[in-house]
């Protein structure tokens, strides 16, 4: 029963717990996305007992799958699950898209939006690598401290190979959390949020592609034996706080200093050929 359904539970999980997070930060806070044209800016908390609900539900979910990390593992490896070269190019694939897919996408989103003028698209690319580069940076410092083994150096026999800042000297030992869940869970979250401001009936539809993709990529991991299961929920929970609360940092303070200087610059043909950066600051005069 368990080689069955273990990993369709694990896939329900991510996919709910991505999505309610979101779900829930569009329909319980109304400060969310505070309207951009409002005349007075009003500073809400960026944390509240909402994220602690949220974050706890992701830890429980964790800690509930760690005794099951092994016997997930060794079901994935199994010959009939190996032997299956569309799952197999499927995942690799999945894992290319999301790193350095993910940046490439969002740097070249980023670079049309300036060209052609279309402000949402540039600020949909820096806020989403924003938070891409807060999930990454969280889940590094994570991944050196914990120090756990990845499922193929114990052959999948020991979830419980960690060792105290260990993942700093080597990737065999970088297993907790997983980087490339962090990346797609941030991207699902941040675009998500994003879209939902100024269409917010394409939810219905992005929130299932992104977050279901994101969970994907979390079982693409595991199927290659780079994660065991606890990776890669907490991978999930951690790239869906950093888009979450990228993107409520930037629209409950517009105008902070990463995005005048982002969102200000230009784009344009250079004279050898290429393209070239530029940014129209405000002058201001008599100050320092």
């Amino acid at each position: 029963m368990f080689r069955t359904h273990a990993p369709a539970r694990l896939v329900a999980a991510l996919a709910l717990l991505g999505a309610a997070t979101t779900a829930r930060a569009q329909v319980t806070d109304p400060h969310t996305l505070p309207a951009k044209d409002t005349a007075v800016t009003v500073h809400h908390p960026l944390f509240t007992y909402r994220d602690a609900v949220v974050a706890g539900a992701f830890a429980v979910t964790t800690v509930a799958m760690a005794p099951l990390d092994r016997r997930i593992a060794q079901h994935l490896q199994t010959p009939g699950a190996q032997g299956n070269r569309f799952i197999h190019h499927s995942a690799t694939g999945l894992e290319v898209f999301t790193s350095p897919g993910a940046y490439v996408i969002g740097v070249g989103m980023y670079a049309v939006g300036r060209i052609a003028n279309i402000p949402r698209a540039t600020e949909l690319a820096v806020h989403t690598t924003e938070a891409l580069v807060v999930g990454d940076v969280t889940t590094g410092l994570l991944k050196g401290l914990a120090g756990r083994a990845r499922p193929f150096v114990t052959g999948d026999t020991s979830a419980r190979d960690f060792g105290f800042a260990r993942g700093f000297k080597g990737s065999k030992y970088t297993s907790f959390p997983s980087g490339h869940t962090t990346t797609a869970f941030a991207a699902a979250s941040a675009v998500t949020l994003e879209t939902h401001e100024w269409w917010p009936r394409s939810t219905w539809v992005v929130a299932p592609v992104l977050y279901g993709g994101a969970t994907a990529v979390g079982l693409s991991r595991m199927y290659h034996n780079k994660h065991w299961a606890s990776d890669v929920v907490l991978g999930a929970g951690i790239g869906t706080f950093s888009g979450l609360k990228v993107v409520q940092f930037n629209h409950s303070r517009p105008g902070n200093r990463l995005d005048r200087l982002l969102l200000r610059a230009t784009v344009s043909p250079s004279t050898t050929g290429g393209a070239a950066l530029s940014w129209t600051l405000p002058l201001q005069l008599g100050s320092r």
